[in-house]
C-alpha cells in the first residue's frame, strides 16, 4: 500500500487489538489515514498505537467494547464533533463461540455471539451512517466468513452469526445504493490468528497466511477509488464475487 494514499482520510476499525484488525489498522496508518482503532485490550491498542507512530502515522485509540452500544453513539458524537465525518469503517470485531451440536449450544453463549457478531455491526451502522454519508467516498467493509456459506456441523452458531452479519451488511448496501458510501463484504479464510488457533488447535499455524498479507486487501476495499459496493471479497481465492440467488 503507497505511503499517502489515504492520507487525511479517517478510519475506524474495531477489534483492532490484534490479528486482523491490528494488521488493518496498522496498514490503514501507513497509507496515511488517522486510525480510530476499538478494542476491549488496553495493551493491545498501545502497542498498536506504537506501531502506527514508528511508521509516520496517528492513531486515536478507544479502549471500547463493541456491545457497549451506548459507547458507539457517544464516539458517534465524539467523531462527529471532531471530523465531521467518517471516510472509512471496518466492522472487524467478532468471536468464534463453542463447537458444538446446536442442540447443545447455552443460550447465553448463543446471545453473546450474536451479539458481538450482528448486533453490535448493525449499532455501528446506526452510529456511523450519518458520518459515513458526510464523505466524498464513505466505504465500509465488514468482516464474515466462508462459514456463512459452508455449514459444518458444531460451528452452527458460528455460521449463524456470518449469515445474518451478511444479510445486515446487504440491507445497508440496498439502503445507501444512491450515496457515495460504498458498502463490501470481506472473507479472510483460514488466517494466522489466535481465533483461528483456538477452533483449529491441531493445524500448523505457519501453513496459513499472516493477518498482514489479508489487511492488504481490506484495505483496497477502503480506497476512494474503489467504486464498487454489494461485493464479497474472496481472500482464499483472490477474487471479488457477486452474491446470486440459490439456482
Amino acid at each position: 500500500m503507497s505511503a499517502g494514499v489515504l492520507s487525511g482520510r479517517i478510519a475506524l476499525v474495531t477489534g483492532a487489538s490484534r490479528g486482523i484488525g491490528a494488521a488493518t489498522a496498522r496498514t490503514l496508518g501507513q497509507a496515511g489515514a488517522h486510525v480510530v482503532a476499538v478494542a476491549r485490550t488496553v495493551g493491545g491498542l498501545e502497542e498498536l498505537d506504537d506501531a502506527i507512530r514508528a511508521a509516520g502515522g496517528s492513531a486515536t485509540l478507544v479502549p471500547l467494547d463493541v456491545t457497549d452500544f451506548q459507547g458507539l453513539a457517544r464516539l458517534a458524537g465524539t467523531l462527529g464533533e471532531r471530523y465531521r465525518r467518517l471516510d472509512i469503517l471496518v466492522g472487524n470485531a467478532g468471536i468464534a463461540g463453542p463447537s458444538s451440536p446446536l442442540d447443545h449450544i447455552p443460550l447465553k453463549d448463543w446471545d453473546e455471539v450474536i451479539k458481538v457478531n450482528v448486533t453490535a455491526n448493525w449499532q455501528l451502522i446506526c452510529a456511523m451512517d450519518a458520518l459515513l454519508r458526510r464523505s466524498d467516498a464513505g466505504r465500509a467493509v465488514f468482516i464474515t466468513s466462508g462459514a456463512a456459506h459452508s455449514m459444518r456441523p458444531y460451528r452452527g452458531l458460528y455460521s449463524t452469526s456470518k449469515a445474518a452479519l451478511e444479510a445486515v451488511a446487504r440491507t445497508y448496501v440496498a439502503e445507501t445504493e444512491r450515496t457515495t458510501v460504498r458498502v463490501n463484504l470481506f472473507n479472510p479464510g483460514p488466517t494466522r490468528t489466535r481465533t483461528r488457533a483456538q477452533v483449529m488447535p491441531g493445524e500448523d499455524p505457519m501453513t496459513l497466511p499472516p493477518p498482514e498479507e489479508v489487511a492488504e486487501k481490506i484495505v483496497e476495499l477502503c480506497l476512494p477509488e474503489f467504486a464498487e459496493t454489494g461485493r464479497f471479497y474472496d481472500f482464499p481465492t483472490r477474487k471479488l464475487l457477486s452474491f446470486r440467488r440459490p439456482q
